[in-house]
């Protein structure tokens, strides 16, 4: 793994982490004189510290493979500092210990090494960091800092899978050769179960990451805008609520506001007191007008992706927030989903393993969201690029599945985009019949077949999805679901109903099924191709070297 490619792939890893520390960095600069102060200071020290013989030399290993492990896996170890604060001190006294080091000689470049690699493991922007130090480290320093991140970032690439999904779950991500449509294979990650199973059989419990109720249902009063549930008494209605929305108890209002809904459609801070910029009468009026034009884009729109990929960038935040603080600051948040049996990871490390569609939002959905964010955290709307956030929408779009009770709702209104245009989600009884749409992490590996061999259920009457074995299933056998309703209806043929299902699948999910029943259904002779647009992030293409 190269320097280019380290950058790259230490980039999306770090990512999540960016979202809530380099807030605090940016609270620093605006708010704390000695910060400013010191970081003029490290700057100035930067450009004078390259020396001519430091541009000649030539960098050299001399470091045994079994030596640099064990110092990775030393500062691994070691506990990170919690707080922000500490984390600066922490920062600070590394990059002060390395640069000490270095001046004792090839003797100490490792441990110098390890110093200046603590110190990146708790930068707000590594990628920068990392370009800060080609430029004042010695060059065999460098590169020894270049190696124990390679090492840390291979572990992590390649290491995901062993701590993904949850070995509770009775699931596990394995790699396929599947068609890819045009005569030849290409690879992908389905899920398969780790036991036997009975038909009727739960095979696991999994909550949304994310979940919104549909456009029509929003506000209304009968359903409740986080956990989805039908509600029977008195809703709870926020007083001041830019998208309307109501709950059905006081822990959804609180899990709500703390994950997502407080940054995206109220005018509180989504920081502590003690962390919150000011916000004066200006800006006041700049955030409530920018929240504004995202509930009409979303009103206007009636889809579900905009939103979830907002819930899901303020999520990020919350979670990274909470990390960074003492326990008890933010009151009453889950910091974060468990999705692991350990190691380190983000919610972003989950989301960009995943397969989607390339999609091109509208110019003006970027540029609403990038408002929304900007006027709540400044500088926070920097992470959502262009091509980040059609990503984001096209993963929603791939992902998501339908939220339904019982046999489905009845009276959802008909779209009016084309049938080609309109939204859709994984939802085996059609999208038509779901009242919201989740995004969860472990059920977007599971791929599609018209014979499913399990089913995605919501047996709580929340957004929880349980999936029940519809068939026997032994050990290591894969997964599937019907993306769409691929039952044969009255007065259809069962050439109509192929035909009819295999034109969701196409329109959603861009795909022509290549399952064993839609070719035994199929005409005598027939020879359907079509290519499966569906693909993965470059870096985890080229980190996993699939």
């Amino acid at each position: 793994m190269n320097r280019s490619t380290t950058i790259l792939t230490v980039t999306s890893v770090a990512v999540g982490g960016i979202l809530a520390y380099a807030v605090y960095f940016d609270y620093k600069r605006r708010t704390d004189a000695n910060f400013r102060k010191q970081l003029r200071k490290e700057k100035k020290r930067v450009k004078q510290s390259q020396t001519p013989s430091e541009s000649g030399q030539t960098a050299s290993g001399g470091v045994d493979a079994n030596d640099l492990r064990s110092a990775l896996e030393s500062v691994r170890n070691e506990e990170v500092p919690p707080g922000p604060e500490e984390k600066e001190q922490y920062f600070m006294k590394q990059v002060g210990m390395g640069e000490q080091l270095c001046a004792q000689g090839p003797v100490y470049h490792l441990p110098a090494a390890m110093c200046f690699y603590r110190a990146l493991r708790v930068y707000p922007s590594p990628v920068e960091l990392i370009v800060i130090y080609e430029k004042t480290v010695p060059p065999p320093v460098f590169q020894l800092v270049m190696e124990l991140t390679n090492l840390d970032v291979k572990d992590r690439v390649e290491g995901y899978y062993t701590f993904f999904p949850p070995k509770a779950m009775n699931v596990a991500v394995e790699t396929v050769n599947v068609p890819d449509g045009k005569g030849g294979t290409m690879s992908k990650k389905v899920l398969v179960v780790t036991k036997d199973f009975k038909a009727g059989e739960v095979i696991y419990q999994e909550d949304p990451i994310v979940a919104v109720l549909d456009a029509d249902l929003q506000g209304k009063g009968t359903h409740c805008s986080y956990c989805l549930r039908q509600i029977q008494n008195d809703p709870i209605r926020p007083d001041s609520d830019r998208l309307h929305s109501v709950y059905c108890s006081s822990n959804c209002l609180t899990q709500h506001k703390a994950h997502s809904q407080t940054l995206l459609f109220t005018l509180e801070s989504p920081l502590p007191a003690a962390m919150a910029p000011e916000m004066g009468g200006t800006l006041r009026e700049e955030r409530e007008n920018a929240q504004k034009a995202f509930v009409e884009y979303l009103i206007q729109t009636k889809k579900a992706a905009p939103e979830l990929v907002a819930r899901f960038v303020a999520r990020q935040v919350s979670a990274e927030t909470a990390k960074m603080l003492p326990p008890g600051i933010l009151p009453g948040v889950a910091s974060e989903p468990v999705l692991t049996d350990g190691g380190e990871y983000s919610l972003y490390d989950h989301l960009e393993r995943l397969r989607y569609l390339e999609v091109n939002p509208a110019e003006h959905e970027t540029r609403v969201l990038k408002d929304v964010l900007q006027t709540a955290l400044p500088g926070l709307e920097q992470f959502l690029t262009e091509d980040r956030h059609a990503t984001f929408v096209g993963k929603m779009s791939y992902n998501s599945y339908g939220v339904y009770f019982g046999e489905g709702r009845k009276d959802k209104p008909e779209t009016a985009a084309r049938p080609e245009n309109a939204e859709k989600t994984r939802t085996p009884c059609g999208t038509s019949k779901q009242i919201g749409t989740g995004f969860y992490a472990v059920s977007s590996y599971i791929s599609h077949n018209c014979a499913p061999s399990a089913k995605p259920v919501f047996p709580t009457g929340t957004a929880q999805l349980q999936l029940v074995a519809t068939c026997a299933l032994q050990k290591g056998d894969e997964i599937t679901v019907a993306y769409v309703d691929v039952s044969q209806h009255s007065g259809e043929t069962v050439e109509e109903a192929r035909r009819h299902r295999r034109m969701e699948l196409v329109r959603g999910w861009r795909f022509a099924c290549s399952c064993k029943r839609c070719a035994d259904e199929g005409l005598e002779g027939e020879i359907e191709e079509g290519r499966d647009e569906s693909r993965v992030e470059d870096v985890v293409t080229r980190a996993e070297g699939s």
